[in-house]
């Protein structure tokens, strides 16, 4: 019996990602190329998404063909899935109008979240969309084109997100998974899973695409989309998701009380629940799967910030460790091996793009505070590090709030493979955080949820089957009890300037 072999991309806020898996769940090969986020404005985020989406996909479809000398035919099924959610307008042959407007990193909207709240009323929207609106709302962006760049509004077609641009590159389908869709704010209702039906104030119906499952299959490769691609035309392509959504499926997180904590360019949790449960500070919605429900939250800043401060603190540092071929960021983490639990009192609040979840706020500032001419840089360096792990408990602290049970914690993303930033965060959360022995990422969740949609695995416990533990990270308890009281500070620091950085 032949071989069934899937394939999974990712596109993702710096790279983009592939693998072909058989049809045990094992890697045969991987590639991955990078990209930029552009950022015209302060507090703006893009990307080309023809220029970088399609073509990653295409780059990195036709390379793992070619060198796993796998043959095309061969493939059985493809998933993708993108940074999430984003905001696209295409016009009738799919040409981007304008470059994609990324997630909550992008805080442009801050008058149309004002307007949107003040024209509906927040609680309405709350109870109705199941989460507040933020910048996080792909609804909110649409809105900003509508106001702010009226003529591309005029000529858009269809107002997509990445996942639905590759896959109707792919098929010609326009297609959504709910899980994304729950984040275009305040056009999704919770309780239908699906569009609203008055959208008049943003677009028609017929201008989004539509909510399926993230492993249903929508149709096969086209002529078209074969010849850039390097896929069969008969090879089937799936609804796919987001990025942090196919990541926590690659790790195991499936069932309620499971979490995964994703160390990228931003912090993104996922926290699977048992039924339908919504909070202010965080995003509510479906999962993956029919009768399955998820508590969403995201930080704007946390590789993002240790590259800034790499560029701005460390550009002697860098330039050392890549001339002798070795990594900035551990090498980073290496002179600041000796600095204590706590950074001797400098506190960092990250918020060097807004913030999103806890506290939902686009006009918060970063703020470094606590110095004296005794700190290092060093001490600043833990110091950003810690505050984004104040950040993340403060998630916990609301988890904990609701009664909700957390059984497992799975750390992943780029950002693990920096010891020292994940011990910091057990310690401050006083929680584990295992590791997969599978590191690859979203990508290697697109190519499960591939092979789960033509029940090469028949249910989704199957597939966790299959997925092993690398380590455990372990909480520090002594390091955990020094850092309560700095916690509160943390969040005592952001409300006492809470005011100042609003003003403008």
């Amino acid at each position: 019996m032949k071989t069934r072999y899937f394939m999974g991309i990712d596109i993702g806020t710096y790279e983009s990602k592939g693998a072909v898996i058989d049809e045990r769940g094992k890697v045969i090969m991987t590639y991955s190329c990078p990209h930029v986020m552009e950022t015209p404005k302060p507090g703006y985020a893009e990307h080309d998404a023809e220029a970088t989406w399609w073509k990653d996909f295409c780059e990195i479809s036709r390379k793992l063909i070619e060198d796993s000398g796998i043959e095309p035919e061969e493939i059985e099924a493809v998933g993708c899935s993108t940074i999430a959610p984003c905001c696209l307008p295409v016009d009738e042959k799919l040409r981007p109008l304008r470059k994609a407007i990324l997630y909550g990193v992008d805080v442009r909207v801050g008058e149309e979240i004002e307007y949107l709240e003040n024209t509906f009323g927040k609680e309405e929207l709350f109870q109705k969309c199941g989460t507040p609106i933020t910048s996080q709302s792909a609804g909110a962006k649409l809105l900003w084109i509508k106001n702010h760049e009226p003529d591309i509004y005029t000529k858009t077609y269809k107002f997509i997100t990445g996942s639905t641009y590759l896959t109707a590159k792919l098929t010609g389908e326009f297609v959504i998974d709910r899980y994304t869709a729950a984040c275009w704010t305040p056009m999704y209702n919770i309780g239908k899973q699906d569009w609203e039906e008055d959208l008049s104030l943003f677009c028609r119906r017929d201008q989004l695409a539509e909510c399926r499952w993230s492993d249903e299959v929508i149709g096969t490769v086209t002529p078209a989309a074969a010849a850039e691609t390097g896929l069969s035309v008969h090879t089937k392509v799936i609804t796919g998701t987001a990025d942090a959504s196919a990541e926590a499926f690659s790790v195991g997180v499936m069932k309620p009380g499971d979490m995964m904590v994703m160390y990228g360019s931003s912090i993104f949790i996922i926290h699977v629940v048992e039924n339908f449960t919504n909070d202010r500070r965080l995003w509510a919605g479906p999962y993956l799967f029919p009768g399955t429900y998820s508590m969403a939250a995201g930080m704007s800043t946390s590789g993002t910030l240790t590259r800034w401060y790499k560029e701005q603190f460390a550009r002697d540092v860098a330039a050392e460790a890549e001339e002798r071929g070795q990594n900035a960021y551990e090498e980073l983490a290496k002179r600041a091996e000796d600095i204590p639990a706590g950074s001797k009192g400098v506190i960092v609040l990250p918020y060097f793009s807004g913030e999103r979840t806890p506290i939902n706020d686009v006009k918060a500032k970063g703020v470094i505070f606590g110095l004296n001419v005794l700190h290092t840089r060093e001490h600043i360096y833990q110091a950003c590090l810690e505050g984004i792990g104040y950040g993340i408990a403060q998630h916990f602290d609301v988890f904990e709030e609701r009664k909700i049970e957390t059984k497992k914690v799975m750390a992943v993303g780029g950002g693990t493979k920096n010891e020292k930033w994940i011990q910091i965060v057990s310690d401050i959360c006083g929680r584990e955080q295992k590791e997969a022995e599978e590191t690859i990422g979203a990508a290697y969740g697109d190519a499960l949820l591939a092979a789960l949609s033509v029940k090469v695995f028949r249910t989704p416990d199957e597939v966790n089957e299959i997925i092993k533990i690398r380590k455990a990270v372990k909480p520090d308890m002594e390091n955990h009890e020094l850092y309560r009281p700095l916690k509160k500070k943390y969040t005592d620091l952001y409300l006492a300037t809470r005011e100042i950085m609003h003003r403008d």
